[in-house]
């Protein structure tokens, strides 16, 4: 299976849709996944996710979107209420913990004190890693430890689309790659329409990560 997964186009936040940028975004992000032999869509709930993916079903004639609720964008800020770094924006934290020198693929930091103790991220996280396993059991594939079984590979024997948010897929490719939520948000910056690539053995029996093919690719808007 191949899961292609692209961030929404430029938002009016406040109002949970696009811009008029990011309408003419997310028809060259259309036009440019047209190469890439989508047979399903899913979107995030939320309306910019949704008109991003609109434009793409628009094209490729696919009528069916198909919402994931748990991957609308993720929520950040203090559990308690207490004050809590930068108000836990998790990019931010990312960018002081690499001033502090700190490790960011430790293995506890959610535990972090300054950090993730108190922030709403961490949650919002556990919950994409839980229901993107549930999920990934419809197209053949079950979690066992770290990795992937393929136990069905005429049900794997696909390409699917996701059209989603900066903190949600971030979020998903942490659990899908094995590593930490705090790292991905140093390493990989999505840009309105980027487009990221996995692809997961499909063959029958097999236990692996998915691999990932291409990462946050843009040049449909700036190439």
């Amino acid at each position: 299976m191949r899961m292609v997964v692209v961030r929404h186009g430029e938002p009016n936040y406040e109002k949970d849709c696009l811009t008029e940028l990011g309408c003419v975004q997310a028809g060259l992000a259309a036009k440019r996944l047209m190469r890439e032999g989508i047979g399903e869509v899913y979107s995030s709930p939320m309306g910019r996710a949704r008109q991003t993916a609109q434009a793409f079903c628009d094209l490729s004639g696919i009528e069916e979107m198909k919402i994931l609720d748990f991957m609308h964008e993720i929520r950040w800020g203090s559990v308690s209420g207490e004050p809590i770094f930068e108000g836990g924006h998790p990019w931010s934290i990312a960018d002081e913990m690499m001033r502090r020198g700190e490790d960011l693929k430790a293995a506890d930091w959610r535990e972090h004190p300054v950090f993730f103790a108190d922030n709403l991220a961490v949650a919002e996280c556990e919950k994409v890693a839980k229901k993107a396993d549930e999920w990934l059991k419809e197209f053949g594939y079950e979690r066992e430890g770290l990795y992937y079984r393929c136990v069905d590979s005429k049900k794997a024997d696909r390409t699917i689309a996701l059209f989603c948010h900066g903190g949600s897929s971030t979020a998903l490719f942490a659990h899908l790659l094995n590593t930490t939520f705090p790292y991905l948000c140093a390493a990989i910056h999505m840009d309105f329409t980027g487009i990221t690539t996995l692809r997961f053995d499909s063959r029958q029996g097999s236990l692996a990560m998915p691999i990932l093919e291409l990462v946050s690719d843009d040049y449909h808007i700036k190439g």
